[in-house]
């Protein structure tokens, strides 16, 4: 059943129990019966399409609305450059969008789009470079000939560049004002150790960048060759070939380079406490989150760490890290676990919330002990079953708009994703047991291994809460104490000494 006809039946089925009843309606409506839904996801192959370049193309049709989207994405990114360049491939992929054409002005380019009410982006990540050209039916000749114009002729404007690099170098100077981004930037230099993930922008390697050296990244790595397009929308599917094709007709001059491997992290993260001093007068409050590494995503308990975490804590209102720390504790407004599988290496598992200064001992060690209990108690039916059924009951969503189908099976493709992933899906998740998200946790939690790091004022942390004198980061630190990780310059990311 498409997705279309997933939500009619729906709607009918309600109306149907409504009618049902018309002679004596329910008193409740927990007594409406419903007919049983079945919903089938699309099967990839049948959007599938090869390019005369080799590339590949997944088309989805859509004649609701005039609008037609059109996304690529292909292997280049960050993870390409010595440290010294960090910032050159992000730079590269705005610039592309920003800087015009060799044949139209950064100004003429933005006021075409306009007057044709056209989106153009483009963008390059640590893994991908991505673009996308959204726009009316009856424009869409005139958008896709500046998108891929964009693509191959990019002008890389010199007075955008410097627009561009001002930005930049006032966002770098503030980048220690932010507690959350100086937790994010921490917690990924503690696991990752170094890797591209960690490499931060300088003022240096933000100043280094040039026109030249943006046009030699493009053309190392742009290639028509290599990218897998997302379409959707109002268009014929034989027409949208005819159009990529010669778009992309005879590829494009360029130095292309390999691709290359995505390197894995090497490092091995030390456990133990870790804490970033940063005081304001403003807040009381600090951010706390805590983890280690976890599984790739191909890894055959993928599924079980995907229960085991929702009802540890990706599960919102119903798990149990929120259910403690804000619901029965109220230490928090909102408390999670996130266990993301990695793509192309083990990914990381990492817990965490908001506290107050005086209560976020307290909190850590409340995670602590919800994580040791998954691997000491079996969760109950009730949880199991709203873990299972949410997990299963939203799955239409993945594929709610022809959008989303095409630009869903074209990643799935760019990132080697096992082909019947999405035919399997739900009955992976339904065969879940309570014993096998045990043994997930017992597998793949590991107390004896987290990271803590906790960002804020330290002093006031330290001091704990006195109505709760049992809590505090000294006994979480153990033998190894407490660890004080400084601030680094904000413009040149060198750290002074502990």
């Amino acid at each position: 059943m498409r997705r279309r006809e997933w939500f009619k039946a729906a709607a009918g089925g309600a109306l149907a129990a409504v009618a049902q009843g018309q002679d004596g309606l329910p008193e409740h409506p927990r007594d409406l019966v419903f007919p049983k839904l079945t919903y089938d996801p699309p099967d990839p192959a049948e959007y599938r399409h090869e390019l005369d370049s080799g590339s590949v193309a997944y088309l989805v049709e859509d004649h609701q609305l005039p609008l037609v989207s059109v996304s690529f994405t292909l292997r280049a990114g960050s993870y390409q450059l010595p440290k010294e360049s960090a910032g050159l491939a992000s730079f590269t992929g705005s610039q592309i969008r920003s800087g015009g054409t060799a044949t139209r002005s950064a100004r003429d380019f933005d006021e075409d789009a306009a007057f044709l009410a056209t989106q153009i982006g483009s963008s390059v990540g640590a893994t991908s470079a991505s673009g996308s050209v959204n726009c009316l039916t009856q424009n869409i000749d005139a958008s896709l000939g500046m998108f891929f114009d964009m693509l191959e002729n990019p002008g890389f404007d010199s007075e955008r560049l410097e627009i561009a690099r001002a930005r930049s170098l006032q966002g770098l100077a503030r980048r220690n004002d932010r507690l959350g981004g100086i937790l994010s930037r921490e917690f990924r230099r503690l696991t990752r150790g170094d890797h591209f993930t960690t490499v931060q922008s300088t003022q240096a390697s933000i100043q280094s960048i040039t026109r030249e050296r943006m046009q030699g990244f493009h053309a190392r790595h742009y290639d028509p060759r290599r990218m897998f397009f997302s379409v959707a929308g109002d268009f014929e599917t034989r027409d949208m070939l005819r159009r990529l094709n010669e778009a992309l007709a005879g590829g494009w001059p360029s130095e292309t380079v390999e691709a290359g491997d995505i390197p894995a992290p090497s490092h091995r993260p030390e456990p133990g406490l870790y804490m970033v001093d940063k005081t304001s007068r403003d807040v009381n409050q600090s951010h706390v989150t805590l983890g280690h590494i976890g599984i790739e995503r191909s890894h055959p308990d993928a599924f079980k760490v995907r229960i085991m975490n929702s009802v540890l804590g990706g599960g919102g209102f119903t798990s149990r890290i929120m259910l403690r720390v804000r619901s029965d504790e109220g230490l928090a407004y909102s408390a999670y676990s996130q266990y993301q599988p990695g793509t192309y290496y083990p990914g990381v598992f990492r817990a965490g919330f908001q506290s107050r200064n005086a209560t976020c001992a307290q909190a850590a060690a409340i995670v602590v002990e919800e994580i040791e209990r998954m691997q000491n108690e079996k969760v109950t039916a009730q949880e199991l079953g709203t873990a299972k059924n949410y997990q299963v009951e939203i799955f239409p969503r993945f594929f709610a708009t022809a959008g989303q189908v095409a630009g869903t099976f074209a990643n799935d493709e760019f990132t080697g994703r096992e082909t019947d992933y999405w035919k399997m899906y739900r009955q992976r998740i339904l065969d879940v047991s309570a014993e096998d998200v045990l043994d997930a946790a017992q597998d793949h939690l590991h107390p004896d291994r987290l990271v803590v790091l906790a960002v804020g004022d330290t002093e006031a942390m330290l001091r704990g809460n006195p109505d709760q004198p049992g809590y505090s980061f000294e006994s979480l630190a153990g033998d190894a104490g407490v660890r004080s990780i400084p601030l680094p310059d904000p413009l040149t990311m060198e750290y002074p000494e502990a």
